[in-house]
């Protein structure tokens, strides 16, 4: 029981102020551009989601119908969700990665040595895949002989596939922009033992 829990009978009331978030906030109007795109765009692709899958579930089970194609809009607008919410992911410092050894060392030099490695790791591997990313977006939009003809598109609404492979790379490169920053701040720390 802390000392207000004593004095009162009560648990201490909590403000707002009092609440600090882990999550970064958005500091130049560029970071809050895309943290509002980001945003707007996980929000609605996660409402399009909603509502075509209950449209499809109600059609095929309660009026045995089929909703025609829907699983390419399911698929366009998942790949948009997923790569949208990494690259907010990357900003916030919310992404998925291994910090298990990170949370097990004492503050000091090999915890900084070992952060600035995995975030040369994590950008190394993020600009792969951007690369990948690129090459999958160009053959999006010239198809698999690079003139433009035949370019790949969904078997029944014939959407252009270049639309999901945008959403890819723009995904991958805004994490390498976030993962730069990580990395700069890990080499700054490494570099400066640790002070600002």
């Amino acid at each position: 029981m802390s000392a207000e829990e004593v004095k009162t009978g009560q648990p201490p009331v909590v403000g707002e102020d009092d609440y600090q978030s882990s999550v970064r906030k958005p500091k130049c109007l560029f970071d809050k551009l895309t943290v509002s795109f980001y945003s707007i765009v996980c929000f609605v692709m996660s409402m399009l989601l909603t509502v075509i899958i209950s449209a499809a579930t109600l059609m095929r089970y309660i009026f045995e119908m089929d909703l025609y194609g829907y699983e390419e809009w399911i698929k366009i607008f998942a790949f948009w969700l997923y790569f949208m919410g990494a690259g907010y992911g990357a900003f916030a410092g919310t992404h998925v990665c291994a910090d298990l050894v990170q949370s097990y060392l004492r503050e000091g030099f090999l915890k900084r040595l070992i952060l600035f490695v995995k975030c040369v790791v994590t950008l190394g591997v993020t600009l792969l895949f951007t690369s990948y990313g690129w090459d999958y977006l160009k053959f999006g939009f010239l198809g698999p002989l690079g003139t433009g003809v035949a370019i790949p598109r969904t078997v029944a609404w014939r959407i252009p596939l270049w639309t999901a492979y945008l959403s890819i790379f723009l995904g991958l490169a805004s994490m390498c922009y976030y993962f730069m920053w990580d990395l700069i701040r890990a080499g700054k720390a490494l570099f400066t033992g640790g002070k600002n």
